[in-house]
Formats: structure tokens, sequence, C-alpha cells
């Protein structure tokens, strides 16, 4: 069995996930989901739910009993391991932190019953699962309504995502402090080089400030704005895994949204900045052929 830890927003759990079921798939076991941070108090932070509910992954919540076998933590934890060293049933455990945020090649050779705990943001820890890995990442449900109305005009044009990502980027000033923003020279410049590049593109600005971005950004080509997936990320994401071409911001949402694109021509920009940080190494983290810019 594998435990991985999940916090954050929807990019960030999939990254969790991935990196957890491909631990899972190398030893045969099943992936558990420890839920206990987002189902907690998240005091001083953005507020985060489960939000993989809606893909059709391979994986369960961990139990209380199971989180504190892999942990040492919970109050029924002295109980559960001395039924689990009577039972001779499970052995083993230990915990794995994210010691860096570039790629850490000894987490795909962790042993079974271990706990993870990290973000793991980079596609080296599944690539060599990643078809399973965008299988369920596939929604459960198919797009109704404005959304298959979108899917269908993005399915029939030169369709380039934007994502344009402020939110708790701008109003929370540790977040701002650790992540910054992509500013409207970023987008100046990624809309410039994508037009260079692409005939007739028409471009689909997802955001969760649609307002800065009617005011902001500068483009002369057909664009639409997406503004009715507001408790909907995951509606979001699958438009913008629909697009052939990508803009996207310093956000694992948007990264996703491109890394989920299986147009053998897709061409992706993202930002040379991941973080405010210089020191901190994302080479890891952007595929090879993305253009940073």
């Amino acid at each position: 069995m594998i435990v991985v830890k999940l916090m954050g927003g929807l990019g960030n759990q999939m990254f969790q996930y991935a990196t957890g079921r491909r631990l899972a798939l190398r030893h045969g076991v099943p992936l558990k989901l420890d839920l206990t941070f987002l189902e907690g108090n998240q005091a001083g932070s953005t507020p985060r739910r489960f939000a993989l509910h809606c893909f059709a992954i391979e994986a369960a919540k961990a139990t209380p009993w199971e989180v504190a076998l892999m942990t040492g933590r919970g109050t029924s934890f002295v109980l559960h391991s001395v039924f689990a060293r009577l039972s001779g049933a499970i052995r083993g455990f230990s915990q794995y932190r994210e010691r860096w945020f570039q790629y850490d090649p000894e987490v795909l050779c962790l042993p079974d019953n271990v706990y993870l705990e990290g973000y793991w943001q980079s596609p080296r820890y599944f690539d060599d699962s990643a078809e399973i890995i965008r299988r369920e990442f596939n929604l459960k449900t198919e797009p109704e309504g404005k959304n298959r109305e979108l899917a269908d005009r993005i399915d029939s044009v030169a369709a380039v995502s934007l994502h344009v990502r402020r939110g708790d980027y701008v109003t929370d000033p540790v977040t701002n402090a650790v992540h910054g923003i992509c500013g409207p020279d970023y987008y100046d410049a990624a809309v410039t080089t994508m037009t260079q590049l692409v005939k007739e593109p028409e471009f689909f600005v997802f955001s969760d400030d649609p307002a800065w971005c009617r005011e902001e950004l500068k483009v002369s080509f057909p664009i639409h704005y997406i503004d009715n997936n507001r408790n909907q990320p995951h509606e979001d994401l699958r438009l913008m895994s629909r697009c052939r071409y990508h803009i996207i911001a310093n956000s694992s949402f948007s990264w996703w949204g491109a890394w989920l694109c299986q147009q053998p021509d897709k061409l992706v920009i993202t930002p040379k900045r991941w973080f405010n940080d210089p020191s901190v190494n994302t080479n890891d983290m952007i595929p090879v052929g993305w253009h940073r810019l």
C-alpha cells in the first residue's frame, strides 16, 4: 500500500496523485489518499478541499487507521500499531518527505508501505506511466451546456488557452512572496510569440480574475473569456486540455491543462520564473519542448 498526503489546490493534488500512483503501479499495490489536511482546519492558508473526485482515479481514501500506522500520528496510533504487530499483516512502514523542489530519483525506488508527503511537481515522477495518468485524469462525465459549446468551438479552431492566475497570488502576502505573479509584460510577449507561430489563432482565457484580464490583456485576435466554471475548475481544465496551444501561468493548474493536451503538434509557452526565489530549481518541472519566456 502507498499512501500520499493531499494538500493544495487541484493542480497540486494532481501532482501528488500522479507520483503516488506511479509508485503504487511499480509495486502492484493500492494507492490510498490521506485527506486529513484537506478535511481539517487550514487556518493561515488558502482553504482547499478534495478536488479529484471528478476524475476516473484509481485510489481510495485512506482510513484513520492506515494514516496512523503510516505516520505514527493520531490518537489511536498505539492501539493500531499493537494490532499490526500481533496480526503480522502489515510491516515495514516508512515516511518520505520531499527534500527539495527538483526531481528526486530516490522516490521511485522507495519500497512498498510508504507514506509520501510533498508536492512532487515534476513529470519525471510519472513519465513512464503518462498514458495511465492521462486516462485516469479523464472526467467521469461529458461536457454539457456552455462547456459543450466551448469544447466544440475549441475543437474547430486554432485554439490557444491562456491562463492568468491571480487570486491568493495577489491577495495573500505570504503566497505572493513565494510565487509572485505573471504580469502584462509576460502575457504581451507570449501573445506576440504565439501569433507569430500560429495561423489565425483564437484565444480562450481562463482566470480567477476575468475583470483584470479584460482590462489588461492586449489581444487583437478573437478572444473568449471563460467565466462559467467558477466552482468547477475541472471543467476549465478539460477545456484547456482540448486547446492545441497554451500560454500558462506559474501555476500547477495551467501546467496540467497543457500537459493533458495530447495534440502531437502542441505548443506551450511557460514563464521562466516560477517562484520569486531564483535559487529554486524548476528545470525538472518544465517538459522538454515547452518554451520558457
